[in-house]
C-alpha cells in the first residue's frame, strides 16, 4: 500500500501542477497578450483555444488532478501515513475551488463565445468582449491561485511523506 499511496500522491501532484501551470500561463501571458488585440482577434482566438483544449492531454491533467488526489487521500487514510492527510485534503479542497470556478464562470463564458454569431458578420464583437473578458480573466486568476496553492500543498505532502519512517 505504501507504493500505491506514494505513487497516487505523486501523480496527483504532477497533474495538479500541470493544470496550475496552464491557468497561470493564461493569467500572466495569454490573456494579457490577447487583451492587447482587437475584439475580433480576442473572440476568434479564444474560440479556437476553447475548441482545441478539449483533448486527451487536458482531460488527463484536469480530471486526473481530482481523481488522483481523491485516490491519494483514500489510500493515505488507510495507512500509517495519515500525517500527510491534512495536506492532501487541503490541496483537494483548493482544487474543488478550481472545478467550481471553471463550472460556474469560465465554461459558461466560453459557451457564450461559442454561441455568438459569425465574427465577420453582424455580431457586436465589442459587446461580446465586454461580456466575456473581465469576468473570464478574474475567474481564471482565481483558478490559477487555487490550483497553484493545491500544487504547493500536494508537493508539501510528498515532502512530508518522504520524512515519515517506514
Amino acid at each position: 500500500m505504501g507504493f500505491l499511496s506514494t505513487a497516487s500522491l505523486f501523480v496527483a501532484t504532477l497533474t495538479t501542477g500541470l493544470t496550475a501551470g496552464l491557468f497561470a500561463a493564461f493569467a500572466y501571458a495569454v490573456m494579457p497578450g490577447l487583451g492587447r488585440t482587437d475584439d475580433r482577434t480576442l473572440v476568434l482566438a479564444m474560440r479556437r483555444i476553447n475548441e482545441s483544449i478539449l483533448n486527451g492531454w487536458f482531460a488527463v491533467c484536469f480530471g486526473g488532478a481530482l481523481l488522483f488526489t481523491l485516490l491519494a487521500a483514500a489510500l493515505h487514510l488507510a495507512t500509517d501515513r495519515r500525517a500527510v492527510l491534512p495536506w492532501i485534503v487541503a490541496g483537494l479542497l483548493l482544487y474543488l475551488v478550481v472545478l467550481g470556478v471553471t463550472a460556474a464562470v469560465n465554461v459558461p463564458l466560453n459557451n457564450v463565445l461559442a454561441r455568438a454569431g459569425d465574427v465577420d458578420g453582424g455580431t457586436d464583437l465589442a459587446a461580446l468582449r465586454d461580456r466575456f473578458e473581465v469576468s473570464w480573466v478574474r475567474g481564471n486568476v482565481v483558478r490559477a491561485v487555487a490550483s497553484t496553492g493545491a500544487f504547493g500543498l500536494l508537493a508539501w505532502a510528498l515532502v512530508a511523506a518522504g520524512q515519515l519512517p517506514g
